[in-house]
């Protein structure tokens, strides 16, 4: 009888849903203000074209392009409307999920990929590494890769000894159940226990272990290379020679540490996951695809040695928060009734670095609160690269069938009786150059290639064979990272996402085309609000050159205030929005400066925009005061023109006031005076009052 009981216990269990969708509240209030918005935006359309000032007017021309730059506002504003439309949070249930056993849940591949020693310290990979090594997961299902594209004997010595560290560093956070499972974050964020507790002693020592092994680690780092002592100890160190270097080497691969060996344990005697360094082989004379190329090869490579049914893949600065995030993942693939439809589930990204105020934007709350939700609805997630579980048949190239829900075996992993030798000479055939000549990789199987922003179009070439995706925010921050401390490195990133975007919607990616009758509508409009971000900056730029302009000569763009047409644009507003660092630049980022020390043509832009707006303001206030010039009917663009300048204070503070760093060089500076003076001296020169 009591057998009997068991086996109805588990099948209740195996029938327990183990995630849930909820709609967003408020659905029914936001639809109804943004249709009314919508209707705001159609009077608008209607006004610049019934009001187009004939051509022996002034400002014809800038009318038009008024109309043009609320034409493209107005279509880029409905797009957006897509992915807040229909707002849905998924919610795992992880306490359904631990009804079942352990023998019955998946293997997880954990994919870390960095490139350059220097500018990705292997400090800062090892902590990643060691904290999805101590996930609260059963050992001998996890494994970790490490795909090291700069082939760097430094980040493997790094590596070697983190699996040394690790046999302590995993049974202490299991033991106290600490968070996060990053030495590093732990250990500076105030985790440590000051007072004396039956603990203290266990975590001191933990805490000294690290410190000396970091210590080791910058020794070797800051020599250049590693000790021929240190190199005798480890087998692994012989694949490097005086040939090897970044971009021309074999394929150098080495099990650190073999989760199927009994003897792999940490210092309670528990087993240890698997540890694998790899660095695909490289030549110069092949294309090596960048990461979408290494992620590939470690797809290939993984399926040889685990083969893990679920792929985690992480930057290298991209740490373990929450230690339960990979059974909370498993909740959306393992649901027995919408599990076999999703594909990947895709966190977002946060960082442990955020000033009070979040100085440059880094933190997205609209994004990953709001519109990530908001393409759920339609059945989609973004794949945005770092923090995302795959299923490995469909990153592979498997499409949608109903199949899936009747043939999922979880619970079976790779059973492999051959020796690491022989597992390692075989897996390094897999990460060869030539190995992908002549096959869909790169096209149909792993990550697409030839678009910078590799793992956009890739999700929505999944989702585009039938899958379905979830994006998940939970509560306990899944996974943290560094956000960028300067505007500099801001700027770039976010030039960078925005031109390989940009590029997708403009090749045969496009969503329209490319995910026509396969994706909802509402997810097509969803992935062109972040694939148009490069065009939607145009009409913004021309607000910011249009307004000072037309202020100074006396044309009016927008209605008097007492008309009636002033009302939608008063209730239709578009607003204009503004991994290794130094001492100094870490202090200003904390202190909240920020930090315009380049000389990038980017800040050049921003000053002279800055520039222009000053010397206008200074032009509108002499016509005022000292040749009495009525700028009533200019009131709606003086309002809007003194938000703009006022935006742009920090500009003119780091312009003029500041003696820091981080202030605007002077050779930036004057360049921005010099051509703001030579377009105002212009605008001056035909301007009929003066």
């Amino acid at each position: 009888m009591g057998g009997t009981q068991q086996v109805v216990v588990k099948e209740r269990a195996n029938n327990l849903p183990l995630f849930v969708t909820k709609e967003a509240k408020g659905k029914l209030a936001f639809r109804l203000f943004s249709s009314s918005i919508f209707v705001g935006i159609c009077l608008i359309w209607a006004y610049r074209v019934a009001n187009i000032p004939r051509a022996d007017e002034g400002g014809r021309w800038l009318w038009i392009g008024m109309l043009f730059a609320e034409l493209g506002f107005g279509f880029y504003w409905i797009l957006t409307q897509a992915i807040r439309w229909n707002v849905v949070r998924y919610h795992p249930l992880k306490l359904n999920l631990s009804q079942s056993s352990d023998d019955k849940l998946p293997g997880v591949d954990v994919f870390v990929c960095t490139a350059d020693p220097v500018v990705e310290p292997p400090t800062l990979v090892i902590n990643t590494v060691l904290s999805a090594m101590s996930l609260n997961y059963p050992p001998e299902k996890l494994s970790v890769y490490l795909s090291d594209d700069g082939g760097s004997q430094l980040t493997f010595y790094a590596v070697v000894e983190a699996a040394r560290f690790a046999e302590l560093w995993i049974p202490f956070c299991k033991e106290f159940n600490i968070e996060p499972r990053s030495p590093e974050a732990y250990f500076s964020h105030g985790f440590d226990v000051p007072e004396e507790t039956a603990n203290t002693q266990q975590r001191r020592s933990i805490k000294e272990q690290y410190e000396y092994m970091v210590k080791r680690i910058e020794a070797v780092i800051n020599k250049g290379s590693v000790p021929e002592e240190v190199k005798n100890q480890h087998k692994g160190f012989s694949q490097w020679n005086c040939n090897v270097t970044k971009q021309n080497h074999q394929p150098i691969l080495q099990i650190v540490v073999d989760g199927r060996d009994t003897d792999a344990v940490d210092s309670n005697g528990c087993r240890l996951p698997t540890l694998v360094y790899v660095a695909r082989e490289k030549r110069p004379d092949c294309s090596h695809h960048f990461k979408a190329g290494a992620v590939n090869a470690l797809i290939r490579v993984s399926s040889e040695i685990s083969n893990g049914a679920i792929i985690l893949g992480l930057d290298c600065d991209m740490y373990a928060n929450n230690a339960d995030s990979i059974k909370e993942a498993l909740c959306f693939f393992m649901d027995g009734e919408r599990g076999h439809q999703i594909a990947y589930v895709q966190h977002p990204q946060h960082f442990d670095n955020i000033t009070k105020n979040d100085l440059y934007g880094n933190s997205s709350p609209v994004l990953n609160k709001v519109e990530l939700h908001g393409i759920g609805g339609y059945g989609a997630a973004l794949y945005c690269g770092t923090g995302c579980f795959h299923r490995r048949t469909s990153l592979c190239g498997s499409k949608y069938s109903e199949a899936y829900k009747e043939s999922s075996n979880w619970g079976m992993r790779k059973e492999d009786k051959r020796t690491v030798y022989e597992l390692e000479e075989a897996s390094k055939v897999l990460a060869t150059c030539g190995y992908e000549k002549g096959t869909q990789w790169g096209k149909e199987m792993g990550l697409v290639y030839g678009c910078p922003v590799e793992d956009v179009v890739t999700g929505l070439s999944i989702q585009c064979r039938g899958w379905k995706s979830v994006y998940y925010n939970p509560d306990n921050i899944a996974f943290q990272g560094v956000a960028p401390p300067t505007l500099d490195i801001a700027l770039v990133q976010f030039t960078r996402w925005s031109d390989g975007l940009f590029q997708i919607f403009l090749s045969k990616y496009c969503p329209f085309i490319y995910g026509h009758n396969k994706i909802k509508l509402g997810a097509q409009m969803g992935y062109c609000v972040y694939l148009l971000w490069a065009p939607s900056s145009l009409p913004h730029l021309y607000y910011a050159i249009a307004l000072p302009f037309s202020l100074f000569q006396g044309i009016p763009l927008f209605p008097q205030v007492s008309s009636i047409w002033f009302i939608p644009f008063a209730y239709t507003t578009f607003t204009l929005t503004a991994k290794v660092v130094t001492d100094d630049v870490s202090k200003r980022y904390h202190r909240e400066i920020m930090n315009f020390g380049s000389t990038s043509i980017m800040f050049t832009v921003i000053s002279t925009l800055a520039m222009v707006n000053l010397l206008s303001l200074v032009g509108i206030v002499l016509k005022m005061f000292l040749w009495g010039s009525d700028v009533g009917k200019l009131m709606p663009q003086v309002v809007l023109f003194g938000l703009m300048v006022s935006v742009n204070a920090p500009v003119y503070e780091a312009m003029f006031l500041r003696k820091d760093k981080g202030r605007i060089p002077a050779s930036v500076m004057f360049k921005s005076i010099a051509l703001a003076s030579l377009a105002f001296f212009c605008s001056f020169k035909v301007d009929p009052s003066m």
